[in-house]
């Protein structure tokens, strides 16, 4: 039988941590633990100055780990996110030199004002834990999570990320602006000092990897299961779009519904979980025709009409 654990403290002081920088942003910041929770990487969408880079660093300085930053630019090369081997004129042999990617948690800012060919040195990275190298292989430190940034490709010197690319995240978020009292609660926040330098570490890596390793093995009934892929079928079968979700969609649907089971201190995932987790899941994942995109309707709108449409399981 399922049993209901007791609220983990652990989540608890990381949840204080993120909202001592964030505030009135809680929605974002439980997308953003259950994606730790689950082992995938975010893309945080949205305008400059909002807090998208605090965001990151917060949950980066949260945990005892290793920690990489890469500000994306258009001249950014693979070999600055990858490292490349540097020749040795003493010894006549090859050293190679790691790049930031070999990390525990790495941030990559403003990730599309680089160019499509260096965002897809992350691709391997982000699917298989891994990076090929001048033709070696090289394992990455365990976990692994990308935080992206990006600004909306309206922008000038933005870049589209690929259809590849943005599968690979788990989830997507917006911050948005804060309201009237919350900017004004910033605003003497920030007076005196700044809060992100105040964030200690609450987690370290064996306590991460154990907790991942605890949400893997949290319950999905057969009829969760079933939800979650009649959910995929009917995008694809969806004339408004062009790319319906993908078995990998799929996948991660499944792993955000069970973070967020286990952030609500349950080892069984509900229906409920899985509608919380669709619209951070599958709106990035989807590919509209270019009828639908110039009726204005958006990815959205599109999923939360196919979902509507689906009987929820009891």
């Amino acid at each position: 039988m399922a049993t209901v654990r007791t609220e983990n403290p652990l989540l608890t002081q990381l949840r204080e941590n993120l909202r001592q920088v964030i505030y009135g942003k809680s929605e974002c910041i439980d997308a953003l633990i259950v994606a730790l929770l689950a082992g995938g990487s975010v893309l945080i969408e949205d305008v400059p100055g909002v807090g998208k880079t605090t965001l990151a660093k917060a949950l980066a300085k949260s945990i005892d780990a290793k920690y990489s930053r890469i500000q994306f630019t258009p001249d950014l090369l693979p070999a600055d996110v990858l490292g490349s081997s540097i020749y040795n004129p003493v010894s006549g042999d090859f050293r190679f030199d790691p790049g930031p990617i070999f990390c525990n948690i790495l941030l990559a800012d403003e990730i599309n004002r680089a160019s499509p060919r260096t965002q897809s040195a992350l691709l391997e990275a982000m699917n298989e834990n891994q990076a090929t190298i001048e033709g070696q292989r090289r394992p990455l430190d365990q976990p692994f999570i990308v935080i992206a940034t990006e600004n909306p490709i309206e922008f000038h010197g933005t870049y589209p990320l690929p259809e590849a690319q943005l599968d690979r995240f788990l989830i997507r978020l917006a911050i948005g602006y804060p309201t009237v009292d919350v900017e004004a609660d910033i605003l003497r926040s920030h007076a005196q000092a700044e809060p992100l330098d105040k964030i200690q570490p609450v987690l370290s890596l064996e306590q991460v990897r154990r907790v991942q390793q605890e949400v893997a093995a949290v319950h999905t009934d057969d009829s969760i299961t079933e939800f979650v892929v009649e959910i995929a079928h009917a995008t694809r079968r969806d004339n408004r779009l062009q790319l319906g979700i993908s078995t990998r969609g799929t996948l991660m649907l499944a792993r955000a519904a069970r973070g967020r089971a286990y952030a609500q201190d349950r080892d069984f995932v509900t229906p409920d979980d899985v509608l919380w987790a669709i619209p951070y899941v599958l709106p990035h994942r989807i590919l509209l025709t270019a009828k639908t995109r110039h009726s204005g309707t958006t990815a959205e709108q599109i999923v939360t009409d196919i979902v509507s449409h689906i009987k929820v399981p009891v």
